[in-house]
């Protein structure tokens, strides 16, 4: 890699690191554009740890190359460290201690005086919606109030560059809208954010470009559109007024179509995947499905047309689904 785009946040050329006969990492291309939130999404043990760690000068690339705003991970480590921030898969502040006091003891270790960093300390716990639990120790923080503190922890001073790895695995509903919406202010401020993460809908709501990574390797990148439209033109979801009529229906929407055909656990509905090879739109193909199974009787009470979503790009790129866990953590590498 011997030109660097200035626009871009993030550059990496066949980037790898193993672990004795393990290959975490196994040639990872990346760009990432400055000033974007950039999704890096895969399963439990993808390599997208162990590439942040490589990113943040944590660990040392065993091959390939890596630059931060231009710097050299390796031999510009320093740099590189000057510009970025990292929040991990697992709260970083101490517990003894309260909000206020771990980010006024964090804001003392970065420089600030420490009139200065209670007043930061100050800013951030009231922008994280944590002023009331501020004088609490962080031991009785729930798990998204955690999360909150530690991101505040990461942008006491304003990185031009944050790593956020599976900021909200194991929280609530409630609690990661609140992460993403920190997340989007951060970026409004002009931040740029590698997030990694194995949640489809995370990766749907934040992130501008999306690679998809899996066994160490990037299998896929682009825009949550250009994703969705390589793996086809749509799909129709279907609800039939008989349940005793969809096996039928199933062996209709295979002929007309020439479609993979789910079977949702609701017994009267199903799914067809639309193609974007078979020359007509994705509207086009619906219609005449619909209207197969008009004429072989079956009634349909309701159906509804879409894009792809995420799941079944993954799916279809990988063969698998993320294995998205519900609380408990993840591990995303075995040696890391």
């Amino acid at each position: 890699m011997s030109q660097h785009t200035p626009a871009l946040a993030i550059e990496t050329a066949g980037l790898v690191k193993t672990f004795g006969e393990t290959r975490a990492v196994d040639g990872v291309d990346l760009a990432v554009p400055a000033g974007t939130v950039y999704g890096v999404l895969g399963p439990n043990g993808a390599g997208k740890t162990t590439t942040v760690k490589m990113l943040a000068t944590l660990l040392r690339p065993d091959g390939g190359e890596a630059h931060v705003f231009g710097h050299d991970v390796v031999r510009e480590a320093d740099e590189v460290r000057g510009r970025v921030s990292l929040t991990g898969q697992y709260a970083s502040v101490d517990e003894d201690l309260t909000g206020t006091e771990n980010l006024i003891l964090l804001g003392r270790l970065l420089g600030h005086s420490k009139p200065a960093a209670r007043i930061r300390s100050e800013q951030l716990l009231e922008a994280f919606g944590l002023s009331e639990a501020a004088a609490k120790q962080v031991k009785h923080y729930s798990g998204g109030m955690r999360r909150r503190i530690d991101i505040a922890a990461s942008i006491l001073n304003t990185p031009d560059l944050l790593f956020l790895d599976e900021p909200t695995t194991g929280l609530d509903p409630r609690s990661r809208n609140q992460v993403w919406d920190i997340v989007r202010a951060v970026v409004a401020q002009g931040t740029t954010v590698l997030l990694t993460t194995q949640y489809l809908d995370e990766a749907d709501q934040l992130a501008s470009r999306i690679a998809v990574i899996d066994h160490g390797r990037v299998i896929a990148e682009g825009t949550k559109g250009e994703l969705k439209a390589s793996v086809g033109a749509g799909s129709v979801h279907l609800r039939l007024r008989d349940p005793g009529r969809r096996p039928d229906a199933e062996r209709v929407l295979r002929t007309a179509l020439t479609a993979d055909v789910t079977l949702e656990h609701d017994p009267v509905a199903l799914t067809a995947r639309l193609s974007s090879a078979a020359g007509d739109s994705a509207a086009e193909q619906a219609s005449r499905a619909l209207a197969e199974l008009a004429r072989t009787g079956i009634t349909v009470d309701n159906f509804s047309l879409g894009q792809p979503s995420l799941d079944e790009v993954f799916l279809a790129l990988t063969g698998h689904d993320t294995g998205q866990d519900t609380g408990h953590g993840s591990k995303d590498e075995v040696a890391a």
